[in-house]
């Protein structure tokens, strides 16, 4: 049987994309307390499920898929522009297919300005009616209001008008960062991409004896299971090592290894990837907030996918990106290397000099192309001590010089030093896990 905060996460899930719900509501219709159906309603957040706009409360929307990531909903863009919403708030769940800035003479205006689209402009009520009119939102910037009229309009079509202090070019590049953020978010890889549903996943009951481990082995010759009570929730992984020389009779539950490490669908799969390489881990249980299993991730599931990632074209750049693209291998001998980058606007500081942690992307960068050199496959960061660093300037070129001290079978051990100029201005230790 289902717990009252699934209970209530499966009722939200039936309402009308566009509902208002709140708190009190749900605590009311579902007979639970306040505290429960705010957990709930956090959790249905954090699934895409609903959204929570300061003076405007809490509205059921439309799941993304990650396809889509790069669309953002009228309700995103309030919270990004710090807005406030003038009419037409049944439609906030909707998503803007491109915005258009309305510095031009109003039929100019409207040859651009078309159904899903967000015209942002100033203080012109005309536009703002013929912009709702052909179906776009409109964003009111400079803090004006507009007309009753236009806001009748805009509860009519369904469609937000909005209110901002901002000027129309600092909104239209707030929108383009989000944008921007949506589609970095969009490449990130999540466990709940690859993982293998629950309903394909063979698991073992608490009160089920050792000769169920070896029907299971026997269907599926695999030899580690999660262990689950009658909530299904993970207690347990019980694995040949539990088993071996124990009397087939004898409960799961007495053998099995309590505690085990689990990840949950929104986990990154870089992360997951660390944790099972760092504990040795083979396959590690999905789980929900409630610990509930929803699936199972293996090893090699991971690695395969992580090597098809670095395959793929990039759209959103990231620091890292920046960093690995401007890299570039300039001398070679034997096991030492060096490595040479600019340093650009993205990686400095407010001072202008390079930044700390652009610095550590660097470290990590050179550590990185110096295994891959050594055809050892690449590495998962343990430790990263920096030693020294000085003040480095704009559009300084760097020389990044990689030693590996210690290579092991499983690990490495990397000095690197950082030169300008043949003048020393860092110096770090990198220790890691190698992954083949």
């Amino acid at each position: 049987m289902a717990t009252k905060h699934e209970q209530i996460l499966q009722y939200i899930e039936t309402l009308k994309v566009g509902n208002k719900i709140s708190v009190r509501q749900i605590a009311k219709e579902l007979n639970v307390s306040e505290g429960t159906a705010y957990r709930a309603i956090k959790e249905a957040e954090n699934q895409g499920l609903v959204s929570t706009i300061e003076r405007v409360g809490t509205i059921r929307i439309e799941r993304k898929q990650k396809e889509n990531f790069e669309n953002l909903t009228f309700a995103e863009i309030v919270s990004i522009v710090d807005g406030q919403v003038l009419g037409g708030r049944q439609g906030l769940y909707k998503t803007l297919n491109k915005f258009v800035i309305g510095a031009m003479k109003l039929d100019a205006m409207m040859r651009y300005t078309e159904k899903d689209s967000l015209l942002i402009i100033g203080n012109r009520v005309e536009a703002h009616q013929l912009a709702l009119k052909e179906g776009a939102a409109v964003l009111i910037t400079g803090g004006f209001d507009t007309d009753d009229v236009t806001k009748k309009i805009a509860d009519e079509k369904e469609l937000p008008i909005i209110s901002t202090s901002y000027d129309t070019f600092t909104v239209a590049a707030m929108i383009n960062r989000a944008i921007y953020d949506q589609l970095i978010k969009k490449e990130i890889v999540l466990v709940g991409d690859i993982y293998t549903n629950v309903e394909d996943t063979f698991y073992i009951s608490l009160k089920d004896h050792l000769n169920k481990w070896y029907q299971w082995k026997e269907e599926t010759t695999h030899s580690r299971y999660p262990v689950v009570d009658d909530k299904k929730r993970v207690v347990g992984m019980i694995t040949s090592k539990d088993v071996i020389g124990k009397d087939e009779n004898l409960l799961v539950e007495k053998v099995m290894t309590r505690n085990p490490m689990t990840v949950k669908k929104e986990t990154s799969l870089a992360y997951a990837a660390h944790m099972m390489i760092w504990e040795g881990i083979e396959i590690m249980p999905v789980v929900n907030n409630q610990q509930v299993l929803e699936g199972l991730i293996s090893r090699q599931d991971v690695l395969k996918a992580l090597q098809h990632i670095q395959k793929q074209p990039q759209v959103g750049e990231t620091i890292d990106d920046i960093v690995s693209n401007q890299f570039e291998l300039v001398t070679s001998h034997g096991q030492d290397y060096t490595y040479q980058t600019t340093v650009t606007p993205q990686m400095t500081n407010q001072l202008g000099t390079l930044s700390y942690g652009v610095f550590v992307s660097f470290i990590t960068e050179a550590a990185t192309r110096a295994v891959r050199q050594q055809k050892k496959g690449d590495l998962v960061v343990e430790n990263i001590s920096v030693y020294y660093i000085k003040p480095v300037q704009l559009e300084t070129v760097l020389d990044i010089k990689p030693k590996i001290i210690e290579l092991g079978r499983k690990s490495v051990k990397i000095d690197i030093e950082a030169y300008h100029e043949k003048n020393i201005v860092g110096k770090a230790m990198l220790m890691a896990q190698l992954m083949d």
